[in-house]
């Protein structure tokens, strides 16, 4: 691991958090506000995770579009009456992922005033005390040695047998 950030003591207990959805970054925030040297590590170029790059966050900004066309129907109860909407799909996804990527931004000047170190690849554990990280372009894997370990990497449905 690169030495900690001059405002994190070298003596500082080293952390590294796996997974940068809602929960790894939280909990990255809050051991780096603990005084500790933090590494987060995920795939994204940003924390967010599933949730804020796939899930959450996009599903949340197209169901308020789906939420503004219904209330214009409901308005029409009251007298006030819209065209057929024209829905342009290319300008809908652009503002989805406009909204994601702020939201990405944002998370990233957390890491960033919090001297989180963020590594962007996929790990795997090398023993006890560190781990390797791959990054998405082929480079050699990176060492970071850790203290403590926290692992937030999502979860995923698993349908029980018989179903």
């Amino acid at each position: 691991m690169t030495a900690p950030d001059a405002a994190v003591p070298a003596s500082a207990p080293r952390v590294v958090v796996l997974g940068a959805g809602p929960g790894g970054y939280a909990a990255a925030f809050h051991a780096a506000d603990l005084g500790m040297a933090v590494t987060l590590v995920a795939p994204e170029e940003h924390p967010g995770g599933v949730c804020l790059y796939r899930g959450c966050i996009p599903s949340k900004t197209l169901l308020h579009v789906a939420a503004i066309l219904s209330e214009t129907q409901r308005l029409s109860n009251r007298g006030i009456r819209f065209g057929t909407p024209h829905i342009d799909l290319g300008k809908l996804r652009d503002w989805k992922t406009s909204v994601v990527q702020k939201m990405a931004g944002g998370l990233g000047s957390l890491v960033r005033a919090r001297n989180i170190r963020f590594v962007q690849g996929r790990a795997r554990f090398g023993g006890p005390k560190f781990l390797h990280v791959e990054s998405e372009n082929g480079d050699d894997p990176q060492r970071v040695d850790f203290d403590f370990a926290i692992v937030s990497t999502g979860s995923r449905p698993v349908t029980p047998a018989g179903f």
